[in-house]
Formats: C-alpha cells, sequence, structure tokens
C-alpha cells in the first residue's frame, strides 16, 4: 500500500501493511488489527485479534487458510435478520461462534443527505450505536478481553461500522493513538471498494451500496472517540458504564500487548 502517515508514529512500512491484510476470494476487509503501539512503548500483538466482514462467505477455497490462523472464537455483531438472511462462519472443531447484536436503529432508516458531512453523518450513528448498544458492546470487549478466547475475529455485515467501534474500543483500552485507530478504521474504505467491485461482478443487478456503507473516512472515527471521552472521561470510563470489569480492562492489556 506505500507509505503513508500514521498517527504520531511516523510512517507506516510496507512489510506492516502487506502482513495486516489477510486474502480471501470473498472476504474483502479480513485483517489483523496487531502492531500498532499501545501503552508504555509495548505493541499490539499481532494474530490475536482480527476484523472482518461476514464470515459466511468463506467456502472450500479459503477454509484452510482461515482454520490455519487458529482462530478459536468469532464474535458475529449482525443483526439476526441478518445472519438469518446470509448465514454464518462455516462450523470447524475448535471453532466458538457468539453471535451478539448491539441494539441500535436500522440506520437504512436515516437518510443520509449528500450535502451533509459523512464523518459526522457516521460519527452520529456510532455515538447513537455506543448508547443503545451498551450491553452489546460490553460483552463483545469481554469476549475480547478473555485469553481463552484468542485469537478471536470480531465481524459484522462490511467490517466497518459496528466492527470498527469494538475494534476502536478496544485499541483505545491498549494505548493506541487515536489517529492510529482512525487509520486502521480508515483501511475499511478500500476494502469496501473490493467488496462494491466484486457485488458489480457477481450479481444480477449489480449490487450497488449507498456511500454511508461504503466509505470509512478517518474524521468519522476521532470525532465519535472525543466524543464519547467528553461524554463518558475516558473510553475506559464509556466501557465501565456499559458493564466491563477492571479486571477485564487489565486482561485486555496483559493479553493483547506485547
Amino acid at each position: 500500500m506505500g507509505h503513508r502517515p500514521a498517527g504520531r508514529y511516523g510512517v507506516w512500512v510496507d512489510a506492516i501493511e502487506t502482513s495486516r491484510r489477510i486474502p480471501f476470494s470473498a472476504t474483502f476487509n479480513f485483517r489483523d488489527v496487531g502492531g500498532y503501539p499501545g501503552h508504555d512503548g509495548r505493541t499490539v500483538r499481532w494474530g490475536r485479534l482480527y476484523r472482518s466482514d461476514s464470515l459466511h462467505r468463506i467456502d472450500e477455497t479459503d477454509r484452510a487458510a482461515f482454520a490455519a490462523l487458529g482462530v478459536r472464537t468469532v464474535i458475529d455483531l449482525r443483526r439476526p435478520t441478518e445472519v438469518e438472511r446470509d448465514g454464518r462462519v462455516p462450523a470447524y472443531d475448535g471453532l466458538t461462534y457468539r453471535h451478539i447484536h448491539p441494539e441500535h436503529r436500522d440506520w437504512a432508516e436515516i437518510r443520509y443527505d449528500p450535502a451533509q458531512s459523512l464523518a459526522r453523518w457516521l460519527a452520529d450513528r456510532y455515538a447513537a450505536l455506543a448508547e443503545t448498544g451498551t450491553a452489546g458492546l460490553a460483552e463483545a470487549v469481554g469476549l475480547i478481553a478473555d485469553s481463552a478466547n484468542a485469537p478471536v475475529v470480531v465481524h459484522c455485515v462490511a467490517g466497518k461500522d459496528r466492527t470498527g467501534i469494538v475494534c476502536a474500543l478496544t485499541l483505545a483500552v491498549l494505548g493506541v493513538a487515536d489517529d492510529d485507530i482512525a487509520a486502521d478504521y480508515a483501511l475499511s474504505t478500500e476494502a469496501s471498494e473490493r467488496f462494491s467491485a466484486w457485488l458489480a461482478a457477481t450479481t444480477p443487478d449489480g449490487g450497488k451500496l449507498p456511500k454511508p456503507f461504503l466509505a470509512s473516512p478517518a474524521e468519522a472515527m476521532t470525532l465519535f472517540l472525543a466524543e464519547l471521552r467528553a461524554g463518558y472521561g475516558s473510553v475506559e470510563g464509556y466501557l465501565r458504564h456499559a458493564g466491563v470489569t477492571d479486571a477485564q480492562l487489565a486482561a485486555l492489556r496483559d493479553h493483547l500487548l506485547d
């Protein structure tokens, strides 16, 4: 992907960018969230937490590559209707599947005006989800905090919004800078473009998706995190409010930081 800024820590290196995204034939946003600088000069561990778009499209072509990652736990954040519509990750020995639905209003019901800031619109959606989906978000972060569940992959439909919130909350607890969290979130834009191209090639109507379902402007995540801290004092403060314990927060740092 080339060199580009990554928060206060200078430039990305090609080797890290190359190893972050894990390609599958019909899963477009599967990547490792390791490698980011966190608390006390420690680094988020590779191979412990992955994020993805929906895993129901993993087929025989990709099954061996997915199994080779050693994933123990899949956290599926989709709505029950989305799971029923598309199905779930194929089962295999040693894999635990957990379906968690953070309650929130269907975004299709909330019109996006193209004249409006997309980052602002998305940040508002994320704030609303954080308000109504507290129990689900706390459950997801609690599962990630338990080292016995790792490696974990968390996913939703596109792997950018619900998944982006859970990963952002997790990385913030690990001490990752907001700029780096937002840069990781923004990687989903390119993945969404690949998904959109795949839909256009494989579906009769071209599967065209509206802009809010494709773009991940970094500003949306920085707005969300800043406003969450303004409301709760810190990301940890929000998670405690949601039901995450201090022991779980400590466990998260213990096993996800080198």
